[in-house]
């Protein structure tokens, strides 16, 4: 297995789109250029979130406009506010700033029985308010709550009617479950994917 990593595509955090220095540095998601055969579970293939991502999509992040690498690192413009401004304004109709809101799937997951791992972003309560029943399965924690959403094609909906109490948002999971190319769209962020949810386990590599 090779890995990009993580320096080529930012100097510092700030210096590229924060929340791809964070995707790609997740632990969760590596990208590689030789794809080994997906690791077989009790009948789940494991996935990576860079699984979830058209080829365009995942070339144009790793390619970001050559202005964003000439930020002083430190600087007002570093900072994730201002860094999403200009990630916008300079990159406008690229391709880059498209794959940053994008919404393609790859539809080869539709229907799979899969096992990805993320942080949970908590959307709906039983009725005691004691188990989540619905949520956001990010690739990096604080997503969509302490910093940006990721594009929809890298956040997943999901539904787990028997709910699980979730003690603390920076735990991650594995989920497993039935993934569909289905869009789902909230007030908090927007889903290229949905998951039907039969277990979740506490993350471990």
């Amino acid at each position: 297995m090779v890995c990009i990593p993580v320096h080529r595509l930012t100097r510092t955090v700030g210096s590229v789109f924060l929340v791809y220095a964070m995707l790609l540095n997740s632990g969760f998601a590596q990208v590689q250029t030789d794809k080994q055969p997906a690791q077989v579970i009790d009948g789940y293939r494991t996935i990576e979130w860079p699984d979830l991502m058209p080829k365009e999509d995942l070339d144009a992040l790793l390619n970001p406009p050559e202005s964003l690498n000439h930020i002083p690192d430190g600087s007002e413009d570093d900072q994730i506010a201002s860094q999403m401004r200009l990630a916008i304004e300079q990159a406008n109709d690229s391709r880059y700033q498209q794959a940053l809101v994008s919404t393609r799937v790859v539809l080869d997951f539709d229907g799979q029985a899969v096992r990805l791992p993320g942080f949970v972003v908590p959307l709906e309560f039983d009725a005691g308010q004691q188990r989540v029943t619905r949520f956001f399965l990010v690739p990096y924690f604080g997503a969509c709550i302490h910093v940006p959403p990721p594009p929809p094609n890298q956040i997943v909906y999901a539904e787990f009617d028997q709910g699980f109490k979730l003690e603390r948002l920076y735990e991650p999971f594995w989920l497993f479950g039935t993934l569909r190319a289905t869009l789902i769209e909230n007030d908090m962020a927007t889903a290229a994917y949905t998951i039907k949810v039969d277990r979740l386990e506490p993350y471990t590599e």
